[in-house]
């Protein structure tokens, strides 16, 4: 079965802080691996894959279809519009990979 894969960017330097404060709220409903720089989380749409890099929150989704990645990027967004509002968060950056 194919997969479709987006990855988002969001230019920040807090993105470790992001990466624990996500795989902590996302670990009370799925399973989840994270670290200081990095975590992924077993999210209902599929693996959301996330690196913190020098100045920016890297994170790679991947779906069965248009639709669960459209799931997974509000999921992401979502939450992070609540963990980076001091940093005015709106919606990561997405493109194909």
């Amino acid at each position: 079965m194919t997969h479709l894969t987006e990855i988002g960017m969001f230019e920040t330097e807090h993105a470790g802080k992001y990466i624990q404060q996500l795989c902590k709220h996302f670990a009370h409903k799925v399973p989840v691996t994270f670290d200081d720089a990095s975590g992924q989380a077993d999210l209902p749409p599929g693996p959301a894959k996330m690196i913190a890099l020098k100045d920016a929150l890297r994170i790679e989704i991947t779906g069965e279809d248009q639709t669960a990645l459209t799931r997974a990027r509000y999921i992401i967004d979502s939450h992070l519009e609540r963990f980076a509002f001091r940093e005015g968060f709106t919606a990561m950056d997405w493109q194909p990979a």
